[in-house]
């Protein structure tokens, strides 16, 4: 962020911010007023109201907690302004994230067309393609000339989420072609939409997982895609910047799984000591008891270790490399389940070659740990159990961290909650488990 726009702000010499604002984009802009303080931010807000436009593309870029600051503290007529030139999407995308009373007050202020639109949207589920697309579209008739078209878009597509393409229906308001603008301009202008139109359309449902519509925007290289309801009917659409940004969503959200942290849409710094403390206490729990098992092993092998303490050495390198293997192999694979690359009939495949990507593995630090271990200690026994109790432990672990993420997804789970944390723990109880029985019956504890 530039400084001199906060020191203008700050020294309030609102005429030189109003030439300035001129010549900024609208992200710039929300960016600057996420920076001063929230009295400021309001105040500054307001010298936008000369340019209606202008004031909803800069709420729109701003964060949760600012968007939910102005409803609160801006009146109710400088509310309705900002939401006439809001798009449904980003109307209900604020919808979502407030509390009712916040919402309530939006939709008060709001037309009563616009009002209708955007509950029928909230009635989607949340993860739906019906719950990210705007109804803000331009509609065709394939009866109409490229004139009458032309005419539609110059008069109607002002306040419309795109024109660049546009979508024909028939009288049901089935969806039956897509046509672009640049086909328009350049064709006849007696020529009818319909001969014009391509009917192979790539269409979603409004039920269809966003994540769905993600990859398929990705596969075909979309910019919008309609979205259609049970009846066929044009619903919406769903355009590129929503994907982005349920693109980012998932990610972090994944992220967050692997990490073993409950996401969260409030930003670090924003967010309470406890507040993190919160979404970090849960698994770190679970994961603690869950690694108690780790004890238990030990206290099953007690006898063994008694007799050779020289074991407790290598336990540790033995779970570290077994978990590594372990999250190394489920982030792969789930990262390849939200490309579309991997599907659950793919288990008995990934098992197979995850074995012997580990064989391969093991190669190189089996003969390194071997070395190390006759250098150091001159025992070719431990030597020989230590890198047999690896080469398993690493054989088990890729195919345990391959299995979890598609065994989640089969029982309708996030593929996440299986990665890093959980499977460290998994295969940290079983390469001890291997590790104790080879060492017990090569040295006969």
């Amino acid at each position: 962020m530039d400084k001199n726009i906060i020191e203008i702000i700050n020294e309030k010499q609102y005429d030189d911010l109003l030439i300035l604002f001129a010549h900024m984009n609208a992200v710039d802009i929300a960016d600057a007023l996420e920076h001063v303080e929230e009295e400021q931010a309001i105040e500054v807000f307001r010298l936008l109201d000369d340019d209606e436009k202008l004031s909803a593309d800069v709420f729109s870029y701003l964060s949760l907690e600012r968007q939910r600051l102005f409803v609160e503290e801006l009146t109710d007529i400088e509310v309705e302004e900002i939401m006439e030139d809001l798009s449904v999407d980003d109307i209900v995308d604020f919808i979502e994230d407030v509390p009712d009373d916040v919402g309530k007050r939006v939709l008060e202020n709001v037309s009563t067309e616009k009002s209708e639109i955007v509950d029928r949207i909230l009635d989607y589920p949340e993860d739906s393609a019906g719950s990210i697309m705007t109804t803000e579209i331009v509609e065709l008739s394939a009866d109409a000339t490229v004139k009458d078209a032309l005419h539609t878009i110059r008069t109607a597509g002002v306040d419309k989420e795109t024109i660049y393409t546009c979508y024909v229906v028939d009288e049901e308001r089935k969806l039956i072609g897509v046509v672009t603008a640049d086909t328009l301009l350049y064709s006849r202008l007696s020529e009818k939409v319909g001969e014009l139109m391509d009917t192979n359309v790539i269409s979603a449902a409004a039920s269809d997982d966003r994540e769905v519509l993600a990859a398929s925007f990705s596969k075909y290289d979309l910019l919008a895609m309609p979205v259609v309801n049970r009846s066929g009917q044009l619903a919406g659409i769903v355009t590129v910047d929503d994907i982005i940004r349920v693109i980012t969503e998932e990610d972090t959200e994944d992220f967050a799984k692997l990490s073993g942290v409950n996401p969260t849409d409030v930003p670090y710094m924003k967010t309470g000591v406890f507040g993190h403390a919160k979404s970090r206490i849960i698994w770190l729990l679970a994961l603690m008891l869950t690694a108690a098992v780790a004890g238990i092993v030990f206290s099953v092998f007690e006898d063994s270790l008694a007799q050779m303490a020289i074991l407790v050495a290598f336990t540790p390198m033995l779970m570290g490399t077994g978990g590594n293997a372990g999250a190394q192999a489920s982030t792969v694979v789930i990262r390849g389940m939200a490309l579309g690359e991997i599907v659950k009939s793919d288990i008995w495949k990934l098992i197979w070659r995850e074995t012997r990507i580990a064989l391969l593995c093991s190669i190189v630090l089996g003969v390194v740990n071997f070395a190390r271990i006759v250098i150091m200690h001159n025992n070719f026994t431990l030597a020989w159990v230590v890198t047999l109790s690896l080469v398993i432990t690493l054989v088990v672990s890729n195919a345990i961290g391959c299995m979890l993420p598609i065994l989640a997804k089969m029982v309708k789970m996030d593929p996440a909650v299986m990665a890093a944390p959980l499977i460290t723990t998994i295969v940290d109880c079983t390469a001890l488990v291997v590790f104790f029985m080879i060492a017990s019956m090569a040295f006969g504890l």
